[in-house]
């Protein structure tokens, strides 16, 4: 047995749920990944920006020391174990070995059980261990991290599909005829704040005076007139595109948006049907496998992986799409971000809709992904990520409580919240938006708060932060930033040839990936970490430049509020004022657009 230490930070406690799934065969050959130290820290200076370094610096500079790796290597080759791949400047080595060499090597036991999957629903069998990690003692303080051993997955999607409930106090050109719409059904006792929106739909406007035979007819109210009104329906991406006034003359042309995926996939035609029926080329899109990952749709989470890819795409229509996929663990998790970050040339941005309450974490697994986000931030890759579905408490099963998401916690991501967005189709604009929160229909709810694990970072200083919520202590504020994430105004998309309306935070994540894109082709910027941006001069209850304001409703826990607030951040996007802002000096977007202009397909009712 070798001389072992303890490895900070590897602790995990025990699951809630667990049975035994029978004997783990200890002779199975697996692969765990090792993070090591950094030859130095990254300074924050590049971190905020805005200087970046090459992959070539970065390795040099802030990588695994050469030292460091020889040593690793020595050491598990001592102990029977294999190094299979190594990563230096992303500081990852690959070590294969037998179920019983690596927990020898590492002082653990491993079991076989099952638990509840992350999301709430069904259960998983896996590799299960508590208690803490040990390294080899001549290892202590270069290996930081050991990921793999346990296996159990560690995140849920960020996507909600519209329910039949939610769907039944929505406007469709299904519920919206002449027959289900007449003098006799709308009128001030039927249609009123309680069954629509105080904003679109009131006493004043619903009338008999306005609703009478002559304004209610075959000919007024028809699937294609029937959304023109300010009313809460499902949306394609580009109608939401428009309503947050994307810099015009601008496709992302030139750039390419990383999309990270732990389960699930994609079909060709599925896009085809979806981007022809926006009048749009199928954008090109590439799967990567990363440890054995792959496109593998027909599973449950086939809707995330599509909803990311066709909003990304429909909204940045001329950026390359690569497509990470990996398995839903801790090590995948990393592995994926890390290959992701690392490519040359790298993205112009890494969206990510996958993530599970920071506490249900370890603290070197947290800590290991964050690093990676910091890597992102000094090559200039902007990191967006998805706030969560279940309001404050982030926990799909319960209400009370409070907890942020990660990695949408992590300071150097980009975290994006939900809203309700109801627009007027007619005129280009927004007549109604507000937090999302159905938690009272079980219907989810945007995520956000106080972080329990980061500080507060110095570009939220004077934004307002509270204490979280019946607590004392004060950290990172999640989101940043926010937009339409409510299934009701939800996203329509095509998933195993079907339209559907889907929405969830997990829309947003790709939404801002797009739109970054889109500033990145406008202003030939990398932006890297974005808040010292966006925050930059921001002060409690003020707006910031580039952003509606979001100022009405609650994810459970906290209240929107003029300014940045825990619900919705600074708020969702005028992509024009934001190009502006981000401008150096300001200016408007001038690149030339090469991409189509949507015509009227099976989506057509939504486009007036």
């Amino acid at each position: 047995m070798p001389d072992l230490v303890a490895l900070p930070g590897s602790e995990r406690t025990q699951l809630s749920g667990v049975q035994s799934a029978g004997q783990l065969n200890e002779s199975e050959t697996i692969t765990v990944t090792l993070v090591l130290r950094r030859r130095a820290q990254v300074p924050a200076a590049l971190v905020i920006g805005p200087e970046t370094v090459t992959h070539e610096e970065l390795d040099a500079q802030y990588g695994a020391e050469t030292d460091d790796i020889a040593l690793v290597t020595s050491t598990m080759t001592g102990l029977g174990l294999t190094v299979t791949d190594t990563h230096q400047g992303s500081r990852r080595m690959m070590v294969s070995g037998t179920i019983a060499a690596l927990s020898a090597a590492f002082g653990t036991t491993l079991t076989l059980v099952t638990s509840p999957q992350p999301g709430g629903t069904g259960e998983a069998t896996h590799r299960y261990r508590s208690g803490s990690l040990s390294v080899p003692a001549q290892l202590a303080g270069i290996v930081t991290a050991v990921l793999g051993l346990d296996d159990r997955p560690v995140a849920r999607p960020q996507f909600r599909r519209l329910t039949a409930a939610a769907a039944s106090r929505t406007v469709t050109p299904e519920t919206v005829t002449p027959e289900t719409v007449t003098p006799e059904t709308v009128t001030p006792e039927t249609v009123t704040p309680e069954t629509d929106t105080p904003e679109t739909v009131t006493p004043e406007t619903v009338t008999p005076e306005t609703v009478t035979p002559e304004t209610v007819t075959p000919e007024t109210v028809t699937p294609e007139a029937a959304p023109a009104a300010p009313t809460a329906v499902p949306l394609t991406a580009p109608q939401v595109a428009s309503l947050y006034n994307f810099p015009a003359g601008t496709d992302g042309t030139g750039q390419t948006i990383a999309i990270i995926e732990l389960g699930g996939g994609y079909t060709q035609s599925d896009l085809d049907m979806y981007f022809s029926g926006l009048g749009l080329a199928t954008p090109s899109v590439t799967a990567v496998g990363v440890d054995g990952g792959s496109n593998s749709p027909g599973q449950p989470s086939d809707g995330e992986v599509e909803l990311d890819i066709q909003v990304a795409g429909a909204v940045a229509p001329k950026a390359a799409q690569l497509v990470y996929f990996a398995a839903n663990t801790d090590q995948g998790f990393i592995n994926a971000i890390a290959q992701a970050v690392h490519t040359t040339p790298p993205p112009i941005v890494v969206s990510i809709s996958w993530g599970q309450s920071e506490d249900q974490w370890s603290e070197q697994s947290r800590n290991s992904m964050d690093s990676v986000f910091a890597d992102a931030a000094a090559l200039g890759v902007t990191v967006t990520v998805a706030a969560g579905d279940n309001g404050s408490s982030d926990d799909p099963n319960s209400t009370s409580g409070v907890h942020v998401d990660f990695p949408a916690s992590s300071p150097h991501v980009l975290a994006c919240g939900g809203t309700q967005l109801i627009g007027n189709l007619s005129t280009n604009t927004i007549t109604s938006e507000v937090v999302w929160n159905e938690l009272a229909n079980n219907e989810g709810a945007g995520g956000g708060g106080v972080s329990d694990v980061f500080p507060l970072p110095s570009w939220q200083a004077n934004v307002g932060v509270p204490t979280i919520a019946g607590g004392t202590s004060t950290g990172r504020g999640v989101p940043d930033v926010a937009g339409n994430a409510d299934p009701v105004t939800g996203y329509l998309v095509v998933v195993d040839g079907k339209q559907q309306p889907i929405g969830g935070t997990s829309a947003v994540a790709p939404l801002w990936a797009g739109l970054i894109a889109r500033l990145a082709q406008a202003t030939g910027k990398k932006f890297g970490l974005l808040q010292p941006l966006i925050y930059g001069g921001v002060t409690a209850g003020a707006a910031a430049q580039g952003f509606n304001d979001i100022t009405q409703g609650n994810n459970g826990a906290y209240s929107a509020g003029p300014g940045w607030d825990a619900t919705t951040g600074l708020g969702s996007p005028n992509g024009q004022a934001l190009l502006t802002h981000l401008s150096d000096p300001p200016a408007t977007a001038t690149a030339t657009s090469t991409a189509e202009k949507p015509k009227h397909h099976w989506w057509q009712r939504h486009n007036h």
